[in-house]
């Protein structure tokens, strides 16, 4: 089969990736071979790409956000031949620690992922672990449904930790796949969304999907924010969104990655309880009710398809902000 391996981590214009050819998998007990129809494309596999994210599986194939046909399937699985199952980043947790036990299987200690831990979408086929795998909803379609499956899913994870008021107004620094996501779930609840972002056509399609205000990075704010969501990773700007926090606020940092924050000022940024959270990862019910609301809400997911053989493109055009919305490759 065709794939894509990440040969050494280094800057995306360098050419990270290499080309493989691979025998394609037989699943072990508890594992489906999935034939690939559409892979996302996630910052997230920028990181892992460019070594933001240090190397666990070395060559690994990234690729996190996988809708896939099964092919076949190890014993003891639910899903069989046939079955269209959606494939995300939290590959698998012990079941067994304290935080698994509390509900939080997104902090397990042990967990793996999708494109970090083993190989991803890629690619023509992959392994993936039957029971954190996703039954798609029918209304969502291949490459409508790719995104959703880690910018969507983290995206709600972030805007939840958010602790928007009913009502509320948020703040959304970043206006990539996960942000014009959340911002219409957030919008479908009556917030007031205002979109902080240095890419004109992404502040354009703010507008279009509802933002009542889309400005640069470090506009000033129209009004103070009860909410802020940063999924840029850039440090800089978890500042600009404190600092644009009414009293109470509070703000979400999104990216599993982010550049060093600069000093803080205790008063400017952090007095009055205004609280910085950060999002690590999701938990499979995360997933499970996003997909319902998506599907419900009729979420409108902006997509650019690039075939398969133009991975290097897509991340390089993610890179340099080419694009709104989120890519998918499609082989």
């Amino acid at each position: 089969m065709r794939a894509w391996a990440v040969e050494r981590p280094s800057p995306i214009e360098s050419g990270p990736l290499r080309r493989a050819d691979r025998e394609v998998p037989s699943p072990g007990p508890g594992e489906l071979l999935v034939r690939v129809l559409a892979c996302g494309v996630c910052r997230t596999d920028l990181h892992v790409a460019e070594g933001d994210l240090p190397v666990h599986l070395p060559g690994v194939t990234p690729g996190h956000e996988i809708v896939g046909e099964v092919v076949s399937a190890g014993p003891g699985c639910l899903h069989g031949p046939g079955d269209r199952v959606g494939v995300a980043w939290l590959r698998g947790t012990c079941g067994a620690c304290r935080f698994c036990r509390r509900g939080a299987e997104n902090l397990c200690p042990s967990s793996v992922y999708t494109g970090w831990d083993a190989h991803g979408g890629y690619a023509e086929y992959t392994l993936a672990v039957d029971a954190y795998t996703y039954a798609l909803p029918p209304e969502l379609d291949d490459v409508r449904a790719a995104p959703l499956l880690c910018a969507g899913i983290i995206g709600y994870r972030a805007l939840r930790r958010a602790a928007l008021p009913p009502g509320g107004r948020l703040g959304i620094w970043g206006f990539g796949g996960s942000a014009h996501l959340a911002a219409q779930i957030a919008l479908a609840e009556g917030a007031d969304v205002h979109v902080y972002t240095r890419s004109p056509a992404a502040r354009e399609l703010a507008r279009e999907l509802g933002a009542s205000f889309a400005g640069d990075s470090f506009d000033a704010a129209p009004a103070p924010l009860d909410s802020a969501i940063v999924f840029a990773p850039a440090g800089e700007l978890a500042a600009a969104a404190l600092e644009r926090l009414d009293r109470g606020g509070t703000c979400a940092i999104a990216g599993i990655h982010l550049s060093d924050v600069p000093p803080l000022n205790y008063e400017r940024h952090l007095f009055q309880e205004r609280e910085v959270r950060s999002v690590t990862a999701n938990t499979r019910a995360d997933g499970e009710e996003f997909l319902r609301l998506a599907a419900r809400l009729d979420v409108a997911v902006t997509t650019h398809v690039y075939g398969l053989d133009e991975a290097g493109r897509a991340l390089a055009d993610l890179a340099a902000d080419r694009f709104t919305g989120a890519a998918v490759l499609v082989p």
